[in-house]
């Protein structure tokens, strides 16, 4: 912790004072001069610091901007979903969440309550099982064969219904991607079900989820067919905001 401690602090001195030498960096974290040149050599592997011009002094790297544009890129998301997101509560009167593909699960970026939903359980900022979820399957059908099996570790069991075989799973995803939705009732718990449909960028690639979700017992068939128009439609809105279609 403490190597992380003060690699942050190299970082928070480049950007503080714009470029410095290791015996400086050495001197304002109050470190021996390996030990501050063995930190930067590290945050310079992964491009978080460069060398400028003058050899030995150094800046904040580009790698810095990748880590500070995936920020951005979610913000952005969830800016443009915001609205839409709202409406979508608003119409169907439960719980409307967006999600994004985090390593190997769902990270829940932002949610919104429906009129109907006492109390909702706050998902904003946890992971979920992509396998069991509307919201994992339809991130999950945005993969390829190779990423697929990148992500997909043991399929758990949450209950009777989940998908817990590959080949199974592959053929619902194959569905997800024709039907352009998917669906998970009683799959992570018994009880809950709901719709998702995928966020696309400007390139066409799925880069997140958004869902409506609620107790079986309020979304019987025809409920549910009704929440699937209304969450594509919505899905298709903020893609559109977000550049898809206008190239």
């Amino acid at each position: 912790m403490q190597s992380v401690d003060r690699a942050l602090g190299i970082l928070e001195v480049l950007a503080r004072i714009g470029e410095a030498g290791v015996t400086e960096i050495a001197g304002e974290l109050g470190v021996h001069k390996s030990t501050a040149f063995r930190l930067v050599a590290t945050l310079e592997a992964h491009r978080l610091v460069e060398q400028t011009t003058d050899r030995g002094r150094y800046r904040l790297g580009v790698g810095i901007l990748r880590l500070a544009g995936a920020t951005t890129a979610r913000l952005d998301l969830v800016q443009e979903a915001r609205p839409i997101c709202r409406q979508l509560a608003a119409d169907t009167g439960e719980t409307v969440n967006v999600a994004v593909l985090s390593e190997s699960s769902a990270l829940y970026l932002d949610q919104v309550a429906g009129s109907s939903a006492l109390q909702p359980h706050n998902w904003v900022g946890q992971h979920i099982p992509l396998h069991a979820t509307s919201n994992g399957k339809v991130l999950l059908s945005g993969l390829d064969d190779a990423a697929l099996d990148a992500v997909l570790g043991k399929l758990a069991p949450y209950t009777p219904q989940t998908i817990t075989r590959r080949a199974p799973l592959r053929e619902e995803l194959a569905r997800v991607r024709t039907q352009g939705y998917a669906l998970a009732v009683d799959e992570l718990e018994v009880g809950l079900a709901a719709v998702a449909a995928p966020i696309r960028n400007a390139h066409g690639d799925v880069v997140a989820s958004m869902s409506v979700s609620g107790p079986s017992f309020r979304m019987p068939q025809d409920r549910l067919d009704a929440a699937v128009a209304l969450v594509v439609a919505a899905a298709v809105e903020v893609s559109h905001r977000l550049g898809w279609g206008h190239r």
